[in-house]
């Protein structure tokens, strides 16, 4: 058996779980530059607020409502998720993080459990170590823990829990469950099953197997047998090394100044490096693009982006960073407001496998030493403590979070503070 533990709504309940004050009040958290809705708790779903609706279309509405709204904040975000992950890990020896917020649990060797006791002792422990609402779907395969899960929320708010370990509790999902619910069925494949008259999951497995294969792909037929309860997407007990990797925002306010982008860039690009190292890769192409605000049409329009091929594979900062920069001066424009610039790293190679240039003379040896040292005091005492010169401090560029909350688990100055 499966569980698929999935944190409630859980950017609002970071938010929440810090200010109490908040419980059983509508909640918000804006996209990168307070843009656009990316969370909401029950009580904003109440109120008609959709997901991605622009946050200045609806000032006086939220204000009327009296809703709370936050800026992304992504780091308190990730070490509440940290801690959510940890708490789940003393209970099971195999689990998957699927994503921020959910993770799936092996129940393999809980045979002789009862699942639905465990599953409540799960979700009790992590709202007394961490303070965070989850809900907990159980069943044979990825897939129909997906549904239980969701099912859970759906019918069974109080108690948070979906088990479908009899065939009767599973036909009960099906019958539930609408195909574009299903995990894995995108809306053309939804649109093709409502012309055959297949609307619900227990509908779709009546089909045959060899018409799922010829019309949903050997995708589709994994999805068709999962929904049988046979196990078909194996486990990830470690995210797969990425084959290219990105950093590329809009700014916090239009620029037009050479330099004021080159800090942003430089920052951007130290941030792909660090990202490699973490993973254990070299690229051996760096890509930057920069570009207006295409809804700016008072505005001049640009864009263009460059590849910079780089002679030996690397991960270090420094030589990333001087990559990035060469394609910048090849593509920036003066006269321009320019809203964002990006670079990405592709052709990305195990460290381990880089292959030398016959003129290269770095000192790779030194160069690996001096990014150890330079991570591991980063680490220790706060991002970007070390940096290049050229990453600079006016941070002009930085996002614009208005609504930002403290970050009350990783800055010593953030700690959240009683008082009498």
């Amino acid at each position: 058996m499966i569980a698929l533990v999935d944190c409630n709504n859980f950017y609002a309940s970071c938010e929440r779980l810090f200010a109490p004050q908040l419980n059983n009040k509508p909640i918000v958290i804006l996209s990168n530059n307070d843009g656009c809705v990316i969370s909401r708790s029950n009580e904003a779903k109440e109120l008609g607020i959709e997901m991605g609706a622009p946050a200045f279309m609806m000032e006086e509405m939220l204000n009327r409502n009296q809703v709370a709204i936050f800026s992304s904040n992504y780091t308190l975000y990730g070490s509440i998720s940290n801690r959510v992950m940890q708490t789940l890990n003393e209970f099971v020896p195999q689990m998957e993080v699927y994503s921020i917020d959910e993770a799936f649990l092996n129940l393999d060797q809980f045979k002789h459990t009862d699942l639905f006791q465990l599953a409540k002792k799960i979700r009790n422990t992590i709202i007394l170590h961490v303070g965070i609402p989850v809900t907990i779907g159980i069943a044979p395969t990825k897939t129909l823990a997906k549904m239980a899960n969701r099912y859970a929320k759906k019918e069974r708010k109080a108690e948070g829990i979906y088990l479908a370990e009899t065939q009767e509790q599973i036909n009960e999902l099906l019958a539930y469950t609408r195909v574009e619910d299903i995990w894995g069925i995108g809306s053309e494949h939804s649109k093709k099953l409502a012309q055959q008259k297949i609307f619900t999951a227990a509908q779709l497995i009546s089909l045959s197997e060899e018409w799922i294969r010829k019309n949903m792909t050997v995708t589709g037929q994994r999805m068709f047998n999962e929904l049988k309860a046979v196990p078909c997407i194996g486990w990830e007990w470690m995210p797969a090394p990425r084959k290219a990797i990105c950093t590329a925002r809009s700014f916090g306010q239009l620029l037009s100044s050479f330099e004021d982008i080159r800090e942003a860039l430089a920052n951007y690009a130290g941030n792909c490096a660090r990202k490699m190292r973490n993973q254990q890769s070299c690229t051996n192409l760096v890509q930057v693009f920069l570009q207006t605000n295409t809804h700016r049409t008072q505005d001049k329009q640009y864009f263009r982006s460059v590849n910079i091929q780089l002679p030996v594979a690397t991960n270090d900062s420094g030589a990333i960073i001087a990559a990035a920069l060469k394609g910048l001066r090849v593509i920036y424009r003066e006269g321009y407001n320019f809203k964002k610039v990006g670079v990405m790293v592709l052709d990305l190679v195990p460290e381990q496998s880089v292959q030398l240039g016959v003129f290269d003379h770095t000192n790779h040896q030194r160069s690996k030493q001096a990014m150890a040292a330079f991570d591991s005091i980063n680490t220790r005492f706060g991002k970007d403590i070390v940096r290049y010169a050229v990453q600079g401090y006016k941070k002009k560029w930085k996002l614009k979070q208005e609504r930002l909350s403290p970050c009350y688990t990783t800055n010593i100055n953030e700690v959240l503070t009683i008082k009498n």
